[in-house]
Protein backbone atom coordinates (compact mmCIF):
# COMPACT_ATOMS: atom_id res chain seq x y z
CA UNK A 1 0.00 0.00 0.00
CA UNK A 2 2.38 2.29 0.42
CA UNK A 3 3.94 2.28 -2.98
CA UNK A 4 0.27 3.91 -3.84
CA UNK A 5 0.03 6.74 -1.22
CA UNK A 6 1.44 9.95 -2.04
CA UNK A 7 4.79 11.84 -1.31
CA UNK A 8 3.19 13.57 1.36
CA UNK A 9 1.61 10.66 3.11
CA UNK A 10 4.83 9.01 2.52
CA UNK A 11 6.76 11.27 4.00
CA UNK A 12 4.49 11.23 7.40
CA UNK A 13 4.32 7.35 7.56
CA UNK A 14 7.84 7.45 7.56
CA UNK A 15 8.07 10.14 10.35
CA UNK A 16 5.60 7.67 12.15
CA UNK A 17 7.99 4.79 11.45
CA UNK A 18 11.07 7.20 13.26
CA UNK A 19 8.69 8.15 15.89
CA UNK A 20 7.73 4.77 17.07
CA UNK A 21 11.67 4.08 16.92
CA UNK A 22 12.48 7.41 18.98
CA UNK A 23 9.74 6.27 21.60
CA UNK A 24 11.15 2.51 21.98
CA UNK A 25 14.49 3.83 22.76
CA UNK A 26 13.36 6.05 25.50
CA UNK A 27 11.25 3.55 26.78
CA UNK A 28 14.42 1.13 26.91
CA UNK A 29 16.44 4.32 28.43
CA UNK A 30 13.96 5.00 30.72
CA UNK A 31 13.89 1.15 31.99
CA UNK A 32 17.48 0.87 32.63
CA UNK A 33 17.63 4.31 34.77
CA UNK A 34 14.25 2.87 36.57
CA UNK A 35 16.11 -0.34 37.23
CA UNK A 36 19.24 1.35 38.60
CA UNK A 37 17.83 3.69 40.56
CA UNK A 38 15.69 0.95 42.06
CA UNK A 39 19.22 -0.76 43.09
CA UNK A 40 20.84 2.52 44.17
CA UNK A 41 17.91 3.04 46.72
CA UNK A 42 18.36 -0.45 47.83
CA UNK A 43 21.68 -0.13 48.12
CA UNK A 44 21.27 3.72 50.51
CA UNK A 45 18.94 1.73 52.76
CA UNK A 46 20.94 -1.10 53.13
CA UNK A 47 23.57 1.41 54.48
CA UNK A 48 20.95 3.43 56.71
CA UNK A 49 21.20 -0.24 58.55
CA UNK A 50 25.14 -0.58 58.85
CA UNK A 51 27.28 1.07 61.61
CA UNK A 52 29.33 3.65 60.50
CA UNK A 53 33.04 2.15 61.48
CA UNK A 54 31.76 -1.28 59.29
CA UNK A 55 34.19 -1.80 56.28
CA UNK A 56 32.38 -0.75 53.22
CA UNK A 57 33.39 -2.08 49.69
CA UNK A 58 32.11 -0.79 46.20
CA UNK A 59 32.57 -1.94 43.56
CA UNK A 60 34.59 -0.37 40.55
CA UNK A 61 34.17 -2.38 37.54
CA UNK A 62 35.41 -5.75 38.31
CA UNK A 63 37.03 -5.14 41.39
CA UNK A 64 35.42 -4.06 44.92
CA UNK A 65 37.38 -1.03 46.39
CA UNK A 66 37.18 -0.58 50.48
CA UNK A 67 35.22 2.68 51.15
CA UNK A 68 34.72 4.74 53.83
CA UNK A 69 30.99 5.17 55.34
CA UNK A 70 30.09 8.68 54.66
CA UNK A 71 31.60 8.78 51.28
CA UNK A 72 29.80 5.44 50.35
CA UNK A 73 26.93 6.95 51.28
CA UNK A 74 27.01 10.49 49.44
CA UNK A 75 27.86 8.87 46.60
CA UNK A 76 24.96 6.78 46.26
CA UNK A 77 22.85 9.79 47.44
CA UNK A 78 24.21 11.47 44.17
CA UNK A 79 23.55 8.81 42.19
CA UNK A 80 19.98 8.55 43.14
CA UNK A 81 19.28 12.41 43.08
CA UNK A 82 21.11 11.90 39.21
CA UNK A 83 19.10 8.83 38.78
CA UNK A 84 15.55 10.56 39.61
CA UNK A 85 15.82 13.58 37.67
CA UNK A 86 16.96 11.03 34.67
CA UNK A 87 13.64 9.16 35.04
CA UNK A 88 11.71 12.26 35.22
CA UNK A 89 13.46 13.31 32.07
CA UNK A 90 12.95 10.52 29.96
CA UNK A 91 9.12 10.90 31.26
CA UNK A 92 8.47 14.34 29.91
CA UNK A 93 10.52 12.71 26.75
CA UNK A 94 8.39 10.42 26.41
CA UNK A 95 4.97 11.80 26.90
CA UNK A 96 6.23 14.81 24.41
CA UNK A 97 7.23 11.81 21.62
CA UNK A 98 3.86 10.30 22.20
CA UNK A 99 2.26 13.56 21.67
CA UNK A 100 4.32 14.05 18.35
CA UNK A 101 3.14 10.56 17.82
CA UNK A 102 -0.54 10.94 17.97
CA UNK A 103 -0.63 14.63 16.23
CA UNK A 104 1.33 13.15 13.43
CA UNK A 105 -1.47 9.73 13.38
CA UNK A 106 -4.12 12.20 13.06
CA UNK A 107 -2.05 14.60 10.31
CA UNK A 108 -1.98 11.23 8.09
CA UNK A 109 -5.42 10.04 8.59
CA UNK A 110 -6.60 13.49 7.76
CA UNK A 111 -4.27 13.68 4.63
CA UNK A 112 -5.54 10.37 3.52
CA UNK A 113 -9.10 10.98 4.17
CA UNK A 114 -8.73 14.52 2.71
CA UNK A 115 -7.09 12.47 -0.81
CA UNK A 116 -10.06 10.60 -1.32
CA UNK A 117 -12.64 13.13 -0.21
CA UNK A 118 -11.24 15.81 -2.22
CA UNK A 119 -9.68 19.38 -0.14
CA UNK A 120 -12.05 20.89 1.78
CA UNK A 121 -14.32 18.38 2.81
CA UNK A 122 -17.16 20.99 3.08
CA UNK A 123 -19.89 18.48 4.88
CA UNK A 124 -23.52 18.05 2.74
CA UNK A 125 -24.79 19.59 -0.25
CA UNK A 126 -24.34 23.64 1.27
CA UNK A 127 -26.69 25.77 2.90
CA UNK A 128 -30.14 26.04 2.18
CA UNK A 129 -30.96 22.24 2.14
CA UNK A 130 -33.66 20.77 -0.32
CA UNK A 131 -35.55 22.73 -2.76
CA UNK A 132 -33.41 26.29 -1.75
CA UNK A 133 -32.78 27.70 -5.33
CA UNK A 134 -35.84 27.03 -6.84
CA UNK A 135 -39.46 29.11 -7.34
Amino acid sequence: MQGNLPPEAQEKLEELQDLQETAQQVAAQKQQAETTLRESENALEALDDVEDDTEIYREVGELLVKSEYDEAYDELEEKVDSLEIRVETLEKQEERVREQFEDLQEELQQLLQGGAGGPGGGGPMGPGGPGAGGD
